[in-house]
């Protein structure tokens, strides 16, 4: 019998998870929901994030048509409206829902839906501009730039991705910008004093919070960045005056180069920013439009040195020669492949290639390596097991992203009985990453015992087995041993 809209068992898609929904975990990892928020959840189903979200102390409440219908709906600082567009048969309560959540939000609203590359790999019956599940449910898997496209449609703003399928809406355009900003701001460590100086030491109490300012502005900060600043200029007279003091114990040179990863920072950010079409400069927050007048003179002349490296991003020979200039990850016939860590060692083009599919994709948490195509427009995230604690971790997941046709591929590789595995594991570190002398001296061990051959690598599980039997070895975690005997 042919479905119809009777026939939707709507209540079924609410599940119980063993944890936060995914849209939860994005605004927590983001920094975008803490106890000073609150959350309002449109659709919660059974409530199981709302009771997560009460054992740490976040005001949350919500609403659900059939869990909770004589919860009211409220306004929130954040709404929430996880996986319940794609549940919803009829396109027009499907935007009335959209429009509704929108409403109820002070700040923000975080939206998610069932992507394409994550549908199961079953025939389904069409219904409408969806499929019917074998347990009746209503499913509309979406493509990751559909998604946008619809939800920028229906509400007017920029929707920005947090992972697949997740987006985030705000209603303030410099909370926006706030945010995107910091995706693109590196962490530097505050560098160290060389030498002693009575004078430091007697005012170390205010000299410290601007050490650490000036770290993570790479300028000098503006009042309202600085609580301590008006007791540092009744001490010193301006806050450069005291700035000189700190370069004369600490050195210039690695404020020169905080500097310098700043406006990197800047430009990337800038050059990503025209993904949701570029803001006026009054629109930015304060903080931004120091960092402009400070670091490039002008937003005009900021905007144009940012759309050259945009542009450049798209040059399949500047990319080519970047990856081949890179002084952090293992380069291939195809490729520069880095530890998501290493990232921050990228050239600012790099850096910007990789910004252009995370701009569609949103963040993979579990991705831990990155693979930069040198000349297909391509970007690949990869999920290695255990990348830490594993010698040789297997490849679990591939996400693919091909950014001249915004199309976005997944390679399940979890059933595999013989999975793609890593070897020399240091080549995709920067040389300061904590693990980097442990990786190494494996690879020096298993080069010196044969198990790896100059320039070879071993792509699969069964390889190195193979290998290690036959030379009488195995691994006992990054080490290599004489096998014991049976």
């Amino acid at each position: 019998m042919p479905t119809n809209t009777n026939n939707i068992a709507r209540h079924k898609t609410a599940i119980r998870r063993p944890s936060f929904s995914l849209p939860i975990k994005c605004l927590l990892r983001d920094g975008l929901l803490d106890s000073t928020t609150t959350l309002f959840d449109y659709g919660c189903g059974r409530g199981q994030d709302l009771e997560l979200l009460a054992a740490m102390g976040i005001a949350a409440s919500g609403w659900d048509p059939v869990f909770r219908p004589e919860s009211k709906k409220q306004r929130a600082d954040v709404v929430n409206l996880g996986y319940v567009i794609n549940v919803i048969e009829d396109i027009h309560e499907r935007s009335e829902a959209l429009r509704s959540a929108w409403t109820l939000c002070d700040k923000m609203l975080v939206v998610a839906a069932q992507v394409e590359f994550a549908a199961p790999n079953k025939d389904y019956e069409e219904f409408a501009d969806g499929v019917v599940t074998s347990r009746g449910t209503f499913q509309k898997y979406y493509n990751q730039h559909e998604l946008r496209t619809y939800l920028e449609v229906e509400l007017g703003g920029d929707a920005i991705p947090a992972a697949p399928g997740v987006f985030y809406v705000f209603k303030d355009e410099s909370a926006k910008q706030q945010f995107i900003a910091t995706r693109y701001h590196r962490r530097i460590s505050v560098p160290r004093r060389r030498m002693s100086e009575l004078l430091f030491e007697q005012n170390q109490d205010v000299l410290e919070p601007l050490m650490e300012a000036l770290t993570r502005l790479g300028r000098l900060p503006g009042p309202e960045e600085l609580p301590e600043a008006g007791e540092i200029i009744e001490r010193f007279g301006s806050l450069k005056r005291a700035f000189a003091l700190i370069r004369r114990v600490t050195d210039e040179q690695p404020w020169e180069e905080i500097a310098q990863r700043r406006v990197e920072d800047l430009l990337v950010y800038l050059a990503l920013s025209r993904f949701q079409r570029r803001p006026k400069l009054s629109q930015l927050p304060p903080s931004i439009q120091r960092d402009i007048k400070a670091f490039l003179g002008s937003y005009r002349t900021a905007c144009a040195r940012a759309d050259v490296l945009l542009f450049r991003a798209g040059d399949p020979e500047a990319i080519d020669a970047a990856c081949q200039r890179a002084e952090v990850g293992r380069l291939v016939d195809n490729a520069l492949i880095v530890h998501r860590s290493a990232l921050d060692y990228l050239q600012p083009l790099l850096r910007i290639y990789e910004g252009c599919a995370r701009a569609l994709v949103g963040d993979i948490d579990e991705a831990n390596v990155i693979k930069l195509h040198r000349s297909s427009g391509k970007v690949s995230y990869l999920v290695y097991s255990n990348f830490e604690k594993d010698p040789h971790p297997a490849l679990r997941l591939r996400v693919k992203v091909t950014l001249p046709t915004l199309s976005i591929d997944l390679f399940d590789y979890t059933d595999w009985d013989d999975p793609p595995i890593l070897c020399r594991k240091e080549q995709l570190l920067h040389k300061d990453h904590d693990l980097y002398s442990r990786f190494s001296r494996l690879t020096r061990q298993e080069e010196r015992y044969g198990v790896l051959n100059d320039g070879e690598q071993i792509d699969r599980r069964s390889q190195l087995l193979t290998v290690l039997s036959e030379k009488q070895l195995e691994l006992r975690g990054h080490r290599l041993a004489r096998q014991r005997a049976r």
